[in-house]
């Protein structure tokens, strides 16, 4: 009991720390790990031993992943190869369908991208089709924002997917696989189709942006369709390969060896990396200072993330060497409450309390580890899912990214809470959903 007692005062620690004295996640992951460990009976001056090391295995494992991706994010999107993605799609896509084309958009662009990259770069654009469309921008707004989200949540390499599939010791391309197959019929239900209903109660139109008549881009200089998209699916394909060699157990054969050492996370993401600076960069006239130019602003970008996952992974080893994380997975285990819904809820209320995606998957990555022992890879995979699906659930007040839509779209906090809040909420229970669905058959 003691012990349960101890994570409840961390986690409340890490809550009040982040909703109330608004103080940074990283330096409330922290202190909330010193409370807990204090509180659990660790002596004081050992209190930092778990934390140091779990920060430090977190980081080498998801903190360099972190990296690759944002370099090719950035990369993609420096070059306009990310614009090239939307044009093409954009211009064979009839009015009517423009709210399925940006979901569509979304999903893909939100593959390699961090949520905030995708919607910065996309808002323009879905500013812009609406206004042409002379439709809601929620219409089309909601669309786009459910697929970026969604990706967010499910799919490697972004950062909550890839601390929970660290934390669970999940396979990451079975993760890959079924999140992707999770993604599709939850962007499709709280993207197109809840956008149809959130637009009649906020008909709002799209307000005009002084920075798109400044823009110029000149479309020469521009990759193609084929290599922005040979970089976004490169490291998807590549990782899945490595998947398909370790199910069927050729990974003693040469062949099966080195696919399974290519399609490792970070061996996929450096070699496309690589494939991103010769097809964004050099192939389209790009000088060397230019791509470490853009190199050096992804590292700046995602510093904060890459510490607040290392904070995240120093709590969820302060959990486990403290023995709370196995009190806990006990205590859920006796009430037979089903280990992929407890990781949800888990998920869930620490979103609601601190607002932050990232905060919610390591938390309750981290809780559900003892409990994810004695699990087959396959619902290992889903575990992670529901606890993205939970990670997610109704952003408010306290989330950026609530603040980050209701400017973008000109909405007063009300508005942003019937479309956007709703939206997130819809995403995260059909994900659950989808999940539990397919542990049924599978």
């Amino acid at each position: 009991m003691n012990l349960i007692i101890a994570a409840i005062i961390g986690i409340a620690a890490i809550v009040l720390l982040i909703a109330v004295a608004k103080v940074h996640p990283f330096i409330s992951l922290m202190v909330g790990s010193f409370v807990m460990a204090v509180c659990a009976g660790v002596p004081f001056d050992e209190s930092w031993n778990s934390f140091t090391s779990g920060v430090g295995s977190t980081v080498s494992n998801v903190g360099l992943l972190i990296a690759f991706g944002s370099i090719i994010g950035t990369l993609l999107f420096a070059s306009g190869g990310a614009d090239v993605i939307v044009d093409t799609i954009m211009a064979k896509t009839p009015l009517q369908m423009l709210p399925w084309a940006m979901a569509l958009i979304a999903f893909i662009v939100g593959i390699p991208m961090f949520f905030e990259v995708g919607v910065v770069i996309l808002i323009p654009v879905v500013l812009f089709a609406a206004r042409r469309a002379k439709a809601p921008v929620i219409l089309l707004g909601i669309s786009a924002l459910a697929g970026l989200s969604t990706l967010h949540a499910f799919v490697p390499p972004h950062p909550g997917p890839l601390v929970a599939i660290s934390a669970l010791n999940a396979n990451l391309g079975v993760t890959l696989a079924l999140g992707l197959i999770v993604a599709i019929p939850t962007v499709i239900i709280s993207g197109p189709l809840a956008a149809r209903l959130m637009a009649k109660w906020v008909p709002i139109q799209a307000p005009e942006q002084e920075a798109e008549k400044e823009a110029v881009k000149d479309e020469s200089k521009r990759p193609s369709f084929a290599q922005a998209m040979t970089v976004i699916l490169l490291p998807v394909v590549l990782m899945l390969a490595a998947s398909v060699v370790d199910l069927t157990e050729q990974t003693k054969s040469v062949w099966g060896r080195a696919l399974v050492f290519i399609g490792t996370p970070l061996t996929a993401l450096f070699i496309t990396a690589v494939v991103a600076m010769v097809l964004l960069g050099f192939m389209q006239g790009r000088t060397r200072e230019f791509i470490n130019g853009e190199v050096g602003k992804s590292f700046a970008s995602v510093a904060g993330i890459v510490f607040i996952v290392g904070a995240g992974g120093g709590f969820k080893q302060t959990l486990v060497d403290s023995g709370i994380g196995d009190v806990i997975a006990h205590s859920i285990s006796e009430s037979a409450m089903n280990p992929l819904f407890a990781g949800w809820l888990v998920a869930v209320l620490i979103r609601l309390a601190t607002g932050s995606a990232t905060v919610a998957t390591v938390t309750a990555s981290g809780i559900m580890v003892p409990l994810a022992a004695g699990m087959d890879p396959t619902h290992l995979a889903l575990l992670v899912l529901a606890i993205g699906a939970g990670s997610v659930f109704f952003s408010h007040l306290n989330d950026a990214g609530f603040w980050l839509v209701k400017e973008y779209f000109g909405m007063s906090v009300t508005q942003t809470l019937k479309t956007w809040s709703l939206m997130e909420t819809i995403l995260s229970v059909v994900g659950l959903g989808c999940v539990m669905l397919l542990s049924l058959v599978l």
